[in-house]
């Protein structure tokens, strides 16, 4: 069924003065008019290319953490996300066939460096030696999946890599350099000290949990570390927030954004521990950013333009004709909500994203915040 999308405000795209967006028989926006095309009334909410979440774990059953992929995706306003190394090597293939073959949504994967993955998150460590890194089946696990693996996962924290500190991450960035791959690194506890973990990164590699406000493995630890931080987002590696359930502190957000260290990408890190709070969803996530400081332009941008294409998916140009129709639509509302950061920290919110509907190919479906 072909879409005629009316009564909208673009926000995030390109195409100034379009009043009316055509989707045809197959999904792709149109020049139009389509005769007979169902009509979607926007009822004047802002529309923009779709929600994408770069860091999720949507391995539902693969993990003991995972969500399921609905639970993460349209139903919130997300359209595109990135499993961020729920899987390594050793069982990428389930990943793949049960979640990112089978759902709706574009889901890529950030292929995990430890063979075992998030199998038994935090209980079971996937790089506490040698023996949980094996080379030669990542290599192949990845160029038999170019098509969905976008990057390489590493956890450069010290509860997972404990005494071996900063060599899983030197073993990670060598092998997503011969790949040719962006690396994804968690920085959190020591050891390794994050500044070990900033030497190896070079640009187009992403720091997760850029302002997680952890006693010496934050950016905010120390003036010096603050500078290399925005010295290494000038030069293009890309600061992402993987808010999660201990990796996101207002105080520390809003230092940085105040002092011109702006965030890359905006994404949840949701899973089972985090979505009954303090993450609950994308929409949420996006409002404390906004309550932090980071104006709404950029807000939009960290989940549209920047993500997007590290997916293969365009960014603010989703209206040409031929592009696969892939939208969000949503509201920014007045509403006070008291939300808490990863660390217990509250602040009171006035302001909220309120996601209405995603529109995917020729599918609209309606989306919502979660609350609890």
């Amino acid at each position: 069924m072909a879409l005629k999308l009316v009564n909208f405000k673009l926000t995030g795209l390109d195409a100034s003065g379009t009043d009316t967006i055509w989707v045809d028989d197959e999904g792709n926006v149109a020049a139009g008019p389509i005769e007979g095309a169902e009509v979607v009334d926007c009822k004047d909410s802002f529309l923009s290319p779709g929600w994408c979440d770069l860091h999720v774990h949507i391995w539902h059953g693969g993990t003991d953490i995972s969500v399921r992929p609905s639970e993460a995706g349209r139903p919130t306003g997300v359209t595109s996300m990135v499993d961020a190394g729920s899987a390594g090597e050793a069982a990428f293939h389930g990943l793949r066939e049960y979640v990112i073959d089978k759902e709706q949504e574009t889901i890529r994967a950030f292929l995990n460096i430890g063979s075992i993955g998030l199998v038994a998150c935090n209980r079971v460590s996937e790089l506490s030696d040698l023996n949980c890194i094996d080379i030669d089946r990542t290599f192949d696990v990845i160029e038999a999946n170019r098509d969905v693996i976008c990057g390489i996962k590493v956890r450069a924290s010290g509860v997972i890599v404990g005494s071996w500190g900063v060599t899983p991450a030197k073993i990670a960035k060598r092998v997503a350099e011969i790949a040719n791959l962006p690396l994804m690194v968690h920085v959190g506890e020591p050891a390794p000290l994050i500044d070990e973990v900033f030497d190896i990164l070079t640009p187009g590699d992403i720091v997760t949990h850029c302002f997680n406000g952890k006693k010496a493995g934050s950016i905010g630890d120390t003036p010096k570390l603050f500078a290399q931080a925005k010295r290494m987002a000038d030069e293009g590696i890309r600061m992402d927030i993987g808010h999660g359930q201990a990796s996101f502190s207002f105080e520390t957000a809003r230092r940085a954004i105040d002092d011109g260290l702006r965030p890359f990408s905006i994404s949840t890190d949701l899973h089972l521990r985090n979505i009954r709070g303090p993450v609950h969803d994308m929409a949420t996530t996006m409002s404390k950013l906004l309550a932090v400081g980071l104006p709404f332009d950029e807000v939009i941008s960290a989940v549209t333009e920047r993500p997007r294409p590290i997916l293969g998916l365009g960014g603010r140009d989703g209206l040409a004709v031929g592009t696969k129709a892939d939208f969000t639509v949503f509201d920014l509302v007045d509403h006070a909500e008291i939300a808490t950061d990863s660390l217990g920290a509250t602040l009171e919110i006035n302001k909220i994203f309120e996601p209405r509907m995603t529109v995917l190919g020729n599918s609209a479906q309606p989306a919502q915040r979660r609350l609890k």
